[in-house]
């Protein structure tokens, strides 16, 4: 833009230069007679003829006085036709030098912002592979606590407090599934489960989780043929925001309708819903912002339209189109 102003202002000045240099040229052609590309003629002289005045009224001309005539103006005709074509060459030679301009400049910028965010690019490369070896290491000691949770089941069937902890074990899977969706692409692997049963068991889950908040279901059953993990880790995603941002005895409430499935919450909601979908972007101090990227990220990978609506201390409207999921029984 800063080249184009400035060759914009030169084109301005040179094409006022050749303006220039024709009024001179006919200033010479009026004292020397050599009129080379110019036409002469002798006009009476008037009050609205004005001597050494630049005429642009279609061809340009002007008015001279002659050394030994009073009576009489020597005309100077310069075509229009060959200003314009002084000024198309002007136009031609300004495009070439933009042009080079132009490709100087972006090749400087492109090395300029390679060398700017070859640090930053290397950071997400070792923030990405230590959060891989992290991932990796949690492995076992997760396998070793759900394996011991089993065996005190047994033991102590119904307990609360044990009930508890494996949601809490339940709340480590998910943030660990989260930072692989993060990092890896999804592999699509198609099962047919019903709707209705996968959100009574997540609401059974946040409800313990958030025992304050009451979640609704007013989902009826329908089958869905997609990838099943990814799916429920958009709806824990989506079920936890909800929990996690609402009122002091809030609700969420889920409804198909249309084949469109509705999250409703009487939360604290959100100030910018168009941008919670961009990674790192957060309204709140917990959290690091990369939940609803992945919630996207998900939906894209399965062919999930979201759409995202909310009115501040009101709540947030989640709505999940899952056309493209709903198994057609033949």
């Amino acid at each position: 833009m800063l080249l184009f102003l400035n060759f914009w202002h030169e084109y301005k000045i040179k094409k006022l230069d050749i303006e220039e240099k024709i009024h001179v040229e006919m200033k010479l052609c009026a004292y020397t007679i050599q009129c080379k590309d110019l036409s002469t003629d002798f006009v009476d002289k008037a009050k609205d003829k004005e001597e050494n005045i630049l005429y642009k009224e279609g061809d340009f001309y002007s008015y001279f006085k002659m050394p030994t005539v009073d009576k009489y103006l020597m005309k100077v005709v310069y075509p229009k036709e060959k200003y314009l074509l002084r000024v198309e060459h002007l136009k031609e030679q300004l495009k070439g030098k933009f042009l080079l301009y132009t490709l100087f400049a972006a090749f400087v910028s492109f090395l300029f912002a390679m060398y700017a965010l070859t640090p930053l690019r290397k950071a997400l490369r070792l923030n990405e592979e230590f959060v891989k070896d992290i991932l990796h290491d949690f492995n076992t000691p997760i396998s070793s606590m759900k394996i011991n949770l089993a065996l005190l089941k047994r033991e102590v069937p119904n307990s609360t407090r044990i009930m508890r902890l494996g949601n809490n074990i339940e709340s480590i899977l998910a943030l660990q599934n989260n930072l692989q969706a993060f990092l890896k692409e999804i592999v699509t692997q198609n099962e047919v489960f019903d709707l209705a049963e996968e959100i009574e068991g997540r609401i059974s889950y946040f409800s313990t989780l958030y025992p304050d908040i009451t979640y609704g279901s007013k989902v009826q059953s329908i089958e869905l043929r997609t990838n099943k993990d990814a799916f429920i880790r958009i709806l824990d995603n989506l079920l936890s925001n909800a929990g996690k941002y609402n009122k002091a005895n809030g609700r969420v409430d889920l409804m198909l309708k249309e084949n469109i499935l509705a999250i409703e919450d009487t939360g604290k909601g959100i100030k910018h819903p168009a941008k919670v979908f961009n990674r790192y972007y957060k309204e709140q101090d917990r959290g690091i912002g990369i939940g609803l990227h992945i919630v996207k990220k998900l939906c894209d990978e399965l062919h999930v339209k979201i759409e995202i609506t909310s009115n501040l201390k009101k709540g947030t409207t989640v709505l999940l189109n899952l056309s493209k999921l709903i198994e057609v029984k033949t």
